[in-house]
């Protein structure tokens, strides 16, 4: 892959873009080579937001463009299209955050993956997550947040987790920007993931692991 795939989601260039990654699997290329070179792109509109170059509305954007990606590559990624599915994960951006893109990267590589994804969206408070892994009985949880702020709500959320009885039931993994070793002892959290495939191989671990 060159580096116009890059260029073109970092700049939002919908159409160009999408039209790169159409020549591209026309031509046979690797799915996932094309998914690596959005992580990229998504990562560099990141940091376009977090310098002052783009704006919410942007990020708006990019996750829309994200979404028509995902919908492009889905079905030559798919690796369990029938079946039973590989177990259950439960997803959200925590409370007082609004970023999505690194979340949808990861719902939509779990989905493929063969997981049944259960994805709450953003600015979730930790007693929506409760009720989910309540209703799912779903043994993952991931956490997502981009803001220094989400390090407080991920805290409270995994203490809420375990007041409601559920800790010893779940892994949870968390995610986003600035995450570290630090922070996930922080947080309580089992793990902390530094891309998309790393909350892919945490959830295949745990889903085991519950059988």
């Amino acid at each position: 892959m060159s580096d116009d795939l890059v260029f073109a989601l970092s700049e939002l260039k919908e159409k160009e873009a999408l039209d790169i990654i159409r020549h591209h699997l026309d031509g046979g290329e690797d799915p996932f080579r094309i998914l690596d070179d959005t992580r990229k792109a998504m990562e560099i509109v990141g940091k376009r937001f977090e310098d002052g170059t783009y704006f919410i509305s942007d990020l708006i954007y990019s996750g829309e463009i994200l979404q028509a990606v995902s919908e492009m590559l889905k079905p030559k990624m798919t690796r369990e299209a029938v079946g039973r599915k590989r177990g259950k994960v439960v997803l959200g951006t925590v409370e007082g955050d609004i970023h999505d893109i690194g979340k949808n990267m990861v719902a939509f590589m779990l989905d493929v993956s063969g997981f049944e994804v259960h994805d709450l969206g953003i600015n979730v408070p930790p007693q929506k997550f409760i009720e989910k892994i309540r209703e799912t009985n779903a043994p993952v949880v991931g956490l997502s947040g981009f803001l220094t702020l989400a390090f407080d709500a991920m805290k409270t959320t995994v203490e809420a987790i375990e007041k409601a009885g559920l800790r010893d039931k779940v892994k949870i993994i968390i995610g986003g920007g600035n995450m570290n070793e630090e922070i996930r002892a922080y947080s309580g959290a089992d793990a902390y993931g530094v891309d998309a495939m790393a909350a892919v191989t945490f959830a295949e671990k745990a889903a085991a692991s519950a059988h």
